[in-house]
């Protein structure tokens, strides 16, 4: 049975990925760390996974994620190159980008949020090492990449951008690793911790504000420090959430509503400029959210049903709607049951 409370943190995660993109509110980073919540969420069903499948959890993960990005990628690619981009083999990357692929144009912007699936996969492929030694040692495991991400801080360096964002939200990851194996119950001693983490991250956040202010993403040990205590109150508690159709379809077209909501509203500001519409603003971003949310919408009527595929479920254009069920008549007596 899928846990709902789970299924609703993602579906707000991923709203909220969105209406920041849209709208660029700092404060949205804060209230609800998105980026470090999806990471810990998936980091708890791929633990799941590799306990029920063992080294296929691998396969069974790559084959959920890849086709809805070789959807955008088979459409992004031949634009990119009929605009003038040269040929690079790197370009192959985009159908496993464990590096950033080279991009072009409009796609320069439209794909800025593919390093999500370049740390998700490598997450992902590092996870039946990872798993065993969380549960040798859970507390070293953990500490490991937010001491990594303090030395980069402190020192000043640079690792190329996959190290950085392992470092940055392994972490979460690996505090889904705790979820699964129910380590993550609150307590007197923990909320201690939690209070620890949450006043460390502020503190960090006040005294180094980034070029956009206090937005956590400028910010990555805050981010960290903040997300950590966010994580542990978020999944360490479990309330009862009753089964909605709204968190069905969220949760079964989140890839493809993280994947085409950066191109769409990359597309609407170009507009928005050469139109001389209001971008910013009340105004501004009112109509560009609204829509940006038909456009979204569209795109999951037109390409969701990927999803399905790629996670074996039968296609639909809208998920959870159930076709009416059609009676039949019972078999006779003595008829055979095989099928």
């Amino acid at each position: 049975m899928r846990n709902q409370y789970l299924d609703l943190l993602r579906a707000v995660a991923t709203v909220r990925v969105v209406v920041y993109h849209s709208t660029g509110w700092a404060a949205l980073t804060v209230a609800f760390p998105a980026m470090s919540v999806m990471f810990a969420l998936a980091g708890s069903l791929m633990a799941a996974s590799l306990d029920k499948y063992g080294p296929w959890a691998v396969e069974r993960r790559l084959h959920r994620l890849l086709p809805s990005l070789w959807v955008i990628v088979g459409i992004a690619v031949p634009v990119m190159f009929t605009a003038g981009m040269v040929w690079d083999w790197k370009v192959l990357l985009w159908a496993f980008p464990l590096q950033d692929p080279p991009a072009a144009g409009f796609w320069l912007e439209g794909l800025a949020a593919m390093w999500y699936l370049r740390d998700f996969l490598w997450m992902v492929l590092l996870s039946p090492l990872a798993l065993p030694l969380f549960r040798r040692a859970p507390l070293l495991t953990i500490l490991t990449p937010y001491v990594a991400l303090a030395v980069m801080t402190f020192t000043g360096i640079k690792p190329p951008a996959v190290i950085h964002d392992l470092a940055l939200y392994g972490g979460a990851w690996l505090l889904g690793f705790a979820h699964h194996d129910g380590m993550l119950k609150l307590t007197a001693r923990r909320w201690w911790l939690i209070g620890a983490l949450a006043v460390t991250g502020v503190i960090w956040t006040l005294t180094h504000p980034g070029p956009r202010g206090f937005d956590l993403n400028d910010i990555p040990l805050g981010n960290a420090l903040w997300s950590a205590a966010f994580i542990l109150v978020a999944l360490g508690i479990s309330p009862m959430v009753r089964p909605r159709r709204v968190l069905t379809v969220l949760n079964s077209r989140a890839l493809t509503i993280y994947l085409w909501h950066v191109p769409i509203i990359v597309a609407l500001s170009h507009f928005a400029i050469w139109s001389g519409l209001p971008i910013f603003g009340w105004v501004g971003i009112s109509w560009r959210l609204v829509v940006v949310t038909i456009a979204l919408a569209g795109v999951v009527l037109a390409v969701g049903w990927v999803e399905d595929w790629a996670a074996g479920r039968r296609p639909q254009l809208v998920p959870g709607v159930s076709r009416r069920q059609i009676p039949v008549s019972p078999a006779p007596a003595m008829a055979s049951t095989r099928v």
